[in-house]
């Protein structure tokens, strides 16, 4: 997919001269192979190359990479396109000209920092765009580590929050004017509900920017290891041809798990109005786990998941319940994070609630919640975390009250809290909007 070098790997925009050339011949690292044998099994590598590199280049975020001192080795097609810069302009710290004067100093002193300390990051800055425009931008980078744990390299996504830092002053002055809001027709209330979901939707999913990483990276090592091992094979006497289409198969898998990935992410993305469809709640938190279990393991969350077999199917909205679950899910890592004395314990249960209900617990072993939070809990703009908007858990809320349904929260008789989610079952196997 490019060269491979000791800072990082290239994403197959280089080419002899190191510039972006979008495809050509076989990699750097690949030796010519002859014989129909070798070049079928070629074949089936450079295809799922020429797919991974096609997934990376449409992510809907600018993802990069970086060598262990902190310069670009790599920026996808949408990072260049959005700042205009050509791959020689942009890599090693050529993309630096695209940020806002305001910011650059701040920026590099962060991600300086970052570097030296061996660990993941964050930071907020304004890049500008093709047109000349300036967007706000938050930036996070994960390091690469080697079989000993030594940095190899930097991974990192800037994912745009134009619209939420516009979201967040924009709040701020209806807060501020709440009794002229009140006075808003009702199409109008809902138009502003729509937007603000969207708006919260895209908050959770930057903080899914390490998972990203994770995943991904997770199958793009298995493909260049399995078209490193379907050379071998292939180079040896005689050639060990079921081996090689074995592992050359092995690398398509891993592209297509990559491409899985991404599709989630894009739904989370989406922007769309409310769509009732028959779910298994089970398989709703499955999809959340899934995207949720590379910062479990990040924070050595002990995670228990209890699923109720037979569960009756509930009619809602795959996407703003999945933003619900993900919500109480953070919110009870946030809450276990400077727990040191206990393991710390998640637990995901799901059961039925009397005839017509289905329930799903969270529970927490954190620090739990203070009496006197627990009335403003779910209050829009109440946070009691630093830095926090205030507008998750209200959110929250909203959406299990649109679908007619109950959220609250209650305190263990030992640490933490729990929070309870209950929906109606779906009637009679007819889908009846809320």
């Amino acid at each position: 997919m490019g060269e491979q070098h000791s800072g990082g790997t290239q994403w197959g925009n280089t080419g002899d001269d190191g510039v972006g050339n979008g495809g050509g011949g076989a990699p750097g690292w690949m030796p010519q192979l002859s014989g129909q044998p070798r070049e079928r099994a070629g074949e089936a590598v450079c295809a799922s190359e020429r797919d991974l590199k096609r997934i990376i280049d449409t992510i809907p975020g600018l993802v990069w990479s970086a060598r262990p001192d902190g310069s670009a080795d790599f920026l996808n097609q949408h990072y260049l396109d959005f700042i205009g810069f050509s791959a020689e302009q942009a890599l090693g710290w050529g993309w630096a000209a695209a940020v806002h004067a305001d910011d650059l100093d701040r920026l590099i002193a962060t991600w300086r920092r970052i570097t030296a300390d061996h660990s993941s990051g964050e930071a907020e800055a304004r890049l500008r765009r093709n047109d000349g425009q300036f967007r706000w931008f938050l930036v996070r980078a994960s390091p690469l580590r080697d079989e000993r744990g030594a940095v190899v390299g930097w991974y990192g996504v800037n994912t745009d929050i134009e619209e939420i830092k516009r979201a967040e002053l924009e709040l701020k002055r209806a807060h501020d004017s709440f009794a002229d809001a009140q006075r808003l027709s009702h199409e109008a209330l809902s138009n502003a509900r729509a937007e603000l979901l969207h708006v919260a939707r895209v908050a959770t999913l930057s903080t899914l920017t390490a998972s990203i990483a994770h995943e991904v990276n997770q199958p793009l090592s298995g493909i260049i290891t399995n078209a490193g091992t379907c050379i071998r094979m292939l180079d040896a006497e005689p050639p060990n041809i079921p081996g090689a289409r074995q592992t050359a198969s092995r690398a398509v898998r891993d592209g297509h798990r990559v491409s899985a990935v991404m599709t989630r992410l894009r739904t989370l993305f989406s922007k769309k109005e409310f769509l009732l469809e028959s779910l298994d709640l089970n398989d709703v938190i499955r999809e959340v786990m899934a995207m949720s279990s590379a910062e479990c393991q990040r924070h050595r969350i002990v995670v228990a998941v209890e699923l109720a077999e037979g569960l009756p199917r509930v009619a809602g909205d795959r996407v703003q319940l999945q933003q619900v679950l993900f919500n109480l899910i953070r919110n009870a890592l946030d809450a276990m994070l400077d727990v040191q004395d206990r393991p710390r314990q998640l637990l995901i249960r799901t059961e039925r609630e009397g005839g017509d209900h289905v329930r799903a617990t969270v529970r927490d072993a954190g620090v739990g919640i203070d009496a006197q939070a627990f009335s403003k809990i779910f209050d829009a703009f109440y946070t009691t975390k630093k830095g926090g908007m205030g507008i998750g858990l209200s959110i929250s809320r909203a959406i299990v009250e649109r679908h007619q349904g109950r959220l609250s929260v209650a305190a263990n008789d030992g640490p933490g809290a729990t929070f309870l989610l209950s929906i109606p079952r779906q009637a009679g196997g007819a889908l009846e909007p809320p």
